[in-house]
């Protein structure tokens, strides 16, 4: 191909004059001429003899450029070789060839693409003598197939970096491209299954699955479907899906476009959080300790799809694990388990107890953990076991085990579900624990308090009679030492009359406290007492000792006296005033001043002895925590739909502690080793703790309420810390108006106003033709002895 046409020329005269007789008629070249393509013939050695004028147009030079230069000049040097072959290939095997696609370089430098066909040229002889074809430029559709091309490429970049699995079909549902989210979810390659149709229908399912296609062709897309698919693994999955079919284009078949996006773990958390919702609802239903074991037994049973369910308690005093509660599809081997008790340290339930962590076995075989002892005494197999602990605050109590899954392995979406359920339940399970506790606690309590009750009856009654015994010994000694200088006994005399009024001041108490408690029992009692009285009497009246039997029935009374507490109505205001006025000489020795501001109001209605010993106890109260030079105020004022009685103390105050255990019963304020037993209404004289229990007793019975406020003495803020006993001896406070300041209690009494008319007609007087007092009748304050605090 590199001699010059002249020498060929020179050497094959005859066949240029040949080739020219050949290309002479004026119809051929019109029509050749004419055409958009171009036409071309060169010489054996590849050098142009003829071309048309579409040639010169899409090589980009003139004729005179073309004509006798070798086709390579105007090749892209990526193709030389390729169009060598070509030609040789032709040469030798005489067949023609066509779509041969070559760049070639125009006359401006731009590169072209070209579509060549050629074919074998022979002279008469037989002999080759060049080659003959057709070019027709391709640039702009090689364009577009190359911007096709990247377009393809970026899009199937996109799809395969898009989350969801995504299947391309043809129309006969065969694939033809799968992305990697398929090959994840799953479980199938493209290499696998290209040009094959998909084994992922779940059996059952065919009938589905045809509607599906059937639906799909007719409407052209599917919005959304919820259906299932299986794995390759076998694994049967919710997906939801989309699909659409794509119509013919250009070289592209007709196909269907199918997006799957797997739902399996969303709708097992919805599902599990529906019943987690479900359990927490149920949950305080059950306040016994074994039925809420069971309920969550058959609930994690039921929701994870396993055989047994077993709630694995730790036992920390013998270090043993035991079945507190199971479910199980045995029901014999169920009741079996909660007979079975193993060490602490043994199983895979002994393993998450030491770690504190969920396990999965998948094969039990293969766990060294594994204790296969309890598989025997329970007489079940268990092939897997989902473990997770049971905590309580920073301890662990006890597992939440689960064995042997229905529908595939245990995975960590069974880790977490279990493990909420764990924790959802952990609060109820220690609160129902607590219960438990708390019940036989109770039962324990209330044993011991009946037998408290029966001692306190006890020596309540026994204390009475020798009491008695010793006052009537004291008062027939005084007789007998009234002969004495007073100097010398009477105030050994007056301490042992107080001391024996203050222990008969405490059995009324312990009376007033203990009296509905054994109401029922004290009938028998009064009738075999009214029996007795009578006997005794009776004799005495037959040994002629009218007198005596007397004085004997009138001392019986007076021991075990037996009255019943009617109510009447009272006006709290007079009452208050004449109950003050009644005890003032009790405390006169105290420098205090007393600030009573009594207001008229609605009468109530109350027994007039629990009612006295309400407001003396109260006021008594206020006296021995107030120190002297200081101030008290009583009032009585309507309030509400009734009257309210309050004494407010300027005193040294209760302490926060004190304040919530005050009402107990037999509680003093004072600090135990402080504890002193002073005459009654002296500063810090001392009690005994039961004035208050009493009241509140008295409140309950009597339909009244009663409550209490109190701000301790900052100067003396615990119990152990003393006030002097009167203000110009406090270190702190220099006038009255300091201690005001300092602390101080408030006790308030609040009576409904009295709304029975039968007992007014009786006269808010208190007698039956309306005169007299009301406060009087059934009074059984003892004369120079207070009752209170």
């Amino acid at each position: 191909m590199t001699r010059t046409i002249r020498e060929e020329t020179a050497m094959t005269g005859e066949g240029i004059i040949s080739a020219c007789e050949r290309l002479s008629s004026e119809r051929y070249r019109a029509f050749v001429e004419n055409i958009e393509e171009g036409v071309y013939e060169v010489d054996i050695h590849g050098n142009f003899l003829y071309f048309n004028a579409s040639l010169c147009i899409m090589f980009g030079y003139p004729r005179e450029e073309i004509q006798f230069q070798s086709f390579t000049k105007f090749l892209h040097e990526d193709n030389v070789k390729e169009v060598f072959e070509a030609f040789k290939k032709i040469n030798d095997t005489g067949q023609g060839i066509s779509d041969l696609v070559w760049k070639i370089k125009t006359a401006s430098g731009t590169v072209r693409m070209v579509e060549f066909s050629a074919n074998l040229i022979k002279n008469r002889e037989g002999e080759k003598i060049g080659f003959r074809g057709i070019a027709r430029d391709v640039t702009e559709r090689f364009k577009t197939i190359e911007s096709l091309r990247k377009s393809q490429r970026r899009y199937r970049t996109l799809l395969d970096f898009v989350p969801y699995p995504m299947v391309v079909f043809d129309l006969a549902g065969r694939v033809s491209y799968m992305n990697p989210a398929f090959t994840e979810v799953f479980g199938w390659a493209l290499e696998e299954l290209e040009s094959k149709h998909i084994p992922y229908i779940p059996k059952g399912m065919e009938e589905e699955i045809s509607d599906t296609i059937k639906r799909l062709k007719e409407k052209g897309t599917i919005h959304r479907l919820e259906t299932k698919r299986s794995t390759k693994g076998g694994e049967i999955l919710d997906v939801v899906m989309r699909a659409i079919v794509f119509p013919e284009d250009g070289d592209e078949e007709a196909g269907e476009l199918v997006i799957l996006r797997d739902i399996t773990r969303e709708k097992r958390i919805a599902r599990n959080s529906q019943s987690l919702f479900r359990i927490s609802a149920a949950l305080p239903e059950y306040t016994e300790l074994e039925d809420l074991l069971d309920f969550i037994s058959n609930e994690v049973k039921r929701l994870l799809n396993v055989e047994g369910a077993l709630v694995i308690l730790l036992d920390q005093e013998k270090n043993e694990l035991f079945f507190k509660s199971g479910a199980h599809d045995d029901s014999a081997a169920e009741k079996r388990i909660k007979e079975i008790r193993y060490p602490a340290d043994k199983g895979v339930s002994g393993e998450v107890i030491r770690t504190g962590k969920p396990v999965i076995v998948h094969d039990t075989s293969k766990d060294p953990n594994f204790y296969s002892v309890v598989d025997t005494q329970a007489g079940f197999t268990t092939r897997a076991i989902l473990d997770v602990p049971l905590r309580s605050k920073d301890r662990i109590i006890g597992v939440l085990c689960a064995t042997n899954k229905k529908n595939g392995p245990f995975d960590n979406t069974d880790v977490e579900f279990l493990s909420m359920i764990a924790g959802t339940v952990e609060l109820s399970l220690e609160n129902a624990r607590f219960a438990d506790e708390l019940k036989a606690a109770y039962k324990e309590l209330t044993s011991i308090n009946r037998a408290k009750d029966r001692v306190i009856n006890h020596l309540s009654h026994e204390l009475k009679t020798p009491v008695s015994v010793l006052g009537a010994s004291l008062r027939i000694l005084e007789k007998r030492l009234s002969l004495l200088p007073t100097k010398d006994w009477v105030p050994t005399m007056e301490r042992a009359v107080r001391n024996i009024g203050r222990i008969l001041d405490l059995q009324y108490q312990v009376e007033d406290i203990m009296q509905a408690r054994h109401y029922e029992a004290r009938k028998t009692l009064d009738l075999l007492l009214d029996e007795c009285t009578d006997l005794i009497v009776s004799l005495a009246e037959e040994a002629g000792c009218g007198d005596v039997s007397g004085r004997i029935k009138a001392r019986i009374d007076e021991l075990y006296e037996r009255k019943e507490n009617i109510a009447q109505l009272v006006e709290l205001d007079q009452f208050t005033a004449q109950t003050l006025e009644e005890i003032r000489p009790l405390f006169s020795s105290r420098k205090l001043e007393i600030i009573s501001d009594l207001h008229p109001g609605p009468a109530i209605s109350i027994p007039v002895d629990p009612l006295r010993k309400v407001i003396i106890g109260v006021i008594r109260n206020a006296i021995e925590n107030t120190p002297d030079e200081g101030s008290i105020e009583i009032s009585v004022r309507g309030r509400g739909t009734g009257m309210e009685f309050t004494v407010k103390d300027y005193g040294v105050g209760i302490t926060q502690d004190n304040k919530r255990r005050i009402f107990e019963g037999f509680f003093t304020t004072r600090d135990t080793m402080a504890y002193s037993s002073r005459r009654p209404y002296d500063f810090n004289a001392g009690g005994k703790g039961a004035d208050l229990l009493r009241m509140k007793i008295f409140s309950e019975r009597y339909n009244f309420k009663l409550s209490m406020d109190s701000v301790r003495c900052p100067h003396i803020p615990s119990d152990a810390d003393e006030c002097p006993g009167r203000i110009r001896e406090c270190p702190v406070c220099k006038t009255s108006e300091d201690c005001r300041k300092s602390g101080g209690t408030v006790f308030s009494v609040f009576f409904p106003a009295s709304t029975d008319k039968s007992v007014r007609q009786k006269g808010i007087d208190g007698g039956e033709d309306g005169k007299g007092t009301p406060y009087l009748q059934g009074d059984d304050t003892k004369k120079g002895q207070g009752t209170g605090l």
